[in-house]
């Protein structure tokens, strides 16, 4: 398919009031079609993997056709260039943690992670623990020290009271917690840690990461299914 065809069938797809309910979760009204996801995954298994066409729709004003962009990509062929001229681009939170999930497969998306959450973009920042998050399901080559390595980030962060950025702080310190029993400890006593920089600096995004991420970290539920994964895993 050409990229003229897929702009065609987005059209085609497109539901105003999907668009105006989206706008009510945070999703940046301006170029939203109001396609829902598995209608976008669905045409991208359609498309099937294309690095060369994924380019030319990332240059649609459409959120839909940036979105289908990352769906189609392949992360083997991202470069670090093209990584950080789309992280620019980013307008919405659907498109910055769509976009992510390609990133976080890429050689380079440790380093990004730590570059982007150091920027003072919104967006872009959030794209930095964004992709923690990502890589704390997806990696299959990470070891321990190198999700030990993001706490530092997370705590840093924590403070910063922009919607967007907080809730993908907390995102990536309850990911990296699910991801066995080690890194669930150093999860908790990191939120410990931004609790109390929380209550120092009377900071109310930092008091709700931290809080947030100690009721799922410490919960029932995540606990049997580390201790379920450790067992499995000797």
């Amino acid at each position: 398919m050409r990229k003229a065809d897929i702009i065609q069938k987005l059209k085609s797809l497109a539901n105003v009031g999907n668009a105006e309910g989206m706008e009510r979760f945070g999703m940046a009204r301006n170029g939203r079609l109001g396609i829902s996801m598995p209608a976008l995954r669905l045409l991208a298994r359609e498309i099937g993997k294309n690095h060369d066409l994924a380019l030319d729709l990332w240059s649609s004003p459409y959120k839909e056709a940036k979105i289908l962009a990352g769906l189609i990509e392949e992360a083997g062929q991202t470069t670090q260039k093209q990584a950080d001229e789309w992280v620019k681009d980013f307008d919405s939170w659907d498109v910055c943690d769509q976009v992510c999930f390609v990133f976080d497969r890429t050689p380079f998306a440790s380093q990004k992670a730590k570059q982007w959450a150091k920027r003072r973009e919104e967006l872009i920042k959030r794209a930095g623990f964004s992709m923690m998050a990502g890589l704390a399901v997806h990696s299959k080559t990470l070891k321990d020290k190198d999700f030990v390595s993001f706490f530092p980030l997370i705590k840093s962060a924590s403070a910063d009271e922009r919607n967007f950025v907080k809730k993908a702080v907390n995102w990536a310190l309850r990911q990296i917690g699910k991801r066995n029993l080690a890194l669930n400890a150093l999860a908790i006593k990191t939120a410990l840690e931004i609790k109390e920089k929380g209550e120092k600096l009377n900071s109310k995004s930092a008091k709700w990461i931290a809080n947030d991420a100690l009721r799922e970290l410490r919960g029932e539920a995540v606990r049997k299914m580390l201790k379920s994964k450790q067992t499995k895993a000797k």
